[in-house]
């Protein structure tokens, strides 16, 4: 598969601030085309403020986020037009059907109702949840809801997905079951991920990792580079050497 050249997403000298509380503080990497990158950090490291600016949810004055070479503040609908998003509290209307919920997604993106039922299909499909279609969202489990949000959030086919802490609160199958799916949809359809989390186990040994502690990055790379930077022999060691207050 031919990627494109461009970065996903690029992330230079981002700051933000609450009040006189720094949030970030000069943040820059960038996700490749086909790249699962792990942002990894604790709790209050900055992960979902930086997600907030990504999505515009926010706006900072100090930085630049492009996503597909289009900057968010610049050109507003066309870098969200590459953006799909699954945030950490659902936002599906529990009240309305899976194809429900879908179409209208579908339809704030311009899809015409035949493009949007085979891109619907094809979605569900993938993730085993297509003759599910027509139940009501609350009658879902955490696991389905889940993938009904991350098939929503690839309808329109973006070149950036973002996920906040996916599979929190979700069953051990059901978390792997994500993961793997996840993963699979870098390395098959080129598109890049930007997973925040702060569980190591939802790590592939090619991802990328950015590690975010305290509104900086601490580390950037593949995971080699990082154990090398923290002079750490596994993940879960780097972590808390780069996450640890000094004494």
């Amino acid at each position: 598969m031919t990627l494109n050249s461009t970065p996903a997403l690029t992330v230079a000298g981002l700051s933000y601030a609450y009040g006189k509380k720094k949030a970030l503080d000069r943040v820059s990497f960038a996700v490749a085309p086909g790249e699962c990158t792990i942002l990894l950090g604790p709790n209050g490291a900055g992960k979902t403020t930086l997600f907030s600016l990504i999505t515009r949810l926010y706006d900072s004055r100090e930085g630049r986020i492009l996503i597909a070479g289009h900057d968010v503040r610049k050109e507003f609908s066309r870098a969200l037009a590459q953006l799909g998003v699954v945030f950490q509290q659902t936002t599906l209307d529990l009240d309305l059907t899976v194809l429900q919920n879908l179409h209208y997604h579908a339809s704030l993106h311009g899809l015409s109702r035949r493009r949007a039922d085979a891109r619907i299909r094809e979605e569900l499909e993938r993730q085993g949840m297509y003759e599910r279609r027509k139940e009501k969202v609350r009658q879902l489990n955490g696991g389905h809801r889940r993938r009904v949000e991350i098939a929503r959030a690839l309808l329109h086919e973006p070149r950036l997905l973002l996920l906040d802490e996916p599979t929190v609160g979700l069953d051990v199958p059901s978390r792997k079951a994500i993961v793997d799916y996840v993963h699979r949809l870098c390395s098959d359809s080129g598109i890049a991920v930007l997973w925040a989390t702060h569980l190591i186990d939802e790590i592939y040994e090619n991802d990328r990792l950015v590690v975010l502690h305290k509104g900086a990055v601490r580390a950037d790379g593949s995971i080699p580079e990082v154990l090398k930077t923290a002079g750490a022999e596994t993940v879960g060691d780097a972590f808390h050497r780069l996450t640890r207050e000094a004494a």
